[in-house]
């Protein structure tokens, strides 16, 4: 994790960065598939200013993202299931459960093997 921001700031920005990313695909998963063309279009729009809000946090702090990766994965991984779950409906299968393990294990080893 990055000394200069502190662990816990470090890993309650890439939660927030993963917030972002999921729920930017969200709103475009949402868009495509909305009735009229103008909430379609305000859609897209907020999701490219969600996404763009991604990009922007992502890389603004002075860390080496490479190495937080493994984190970020995770979130990332933990963030889209939810959204996919609560907001779409999605069912939370075996064979995501075991690729979660697999995510979730692979995060836990670039984190803390050094």
């Amino acid at each position: 994790m990055n000394q200069e921001m502190g662990r816990w700031a470090t890993f309650a920005l890439l939660a927030v960065c993963a917030l972002l990313e999921a729920g930017g695909d969200a709103l475009m998963r949402k868009g495509m598939h909305a009735g009229s063309m103008a909430t379609r279009a305000g859609l897209y729009v907020l999701a490219g200013v969600v996404l763009f809000a991604y990009g922007w946090l992502v890389n603004r702090p002075p860390w080496s993202f490479g190495s937080l990766l493994g984190v970020y994965v995770v979130l990332f991984f933990v963030v889209a299931q939810g959204l996919g779950y609560f907001v779409f409906g999605d069912r939370i299968t075996t064979p995501i459960l075991v690729g979660g393990a697999l995510i979730v294990s692979g995060g836990l080893v670039m984190t803390v093997w050094r």
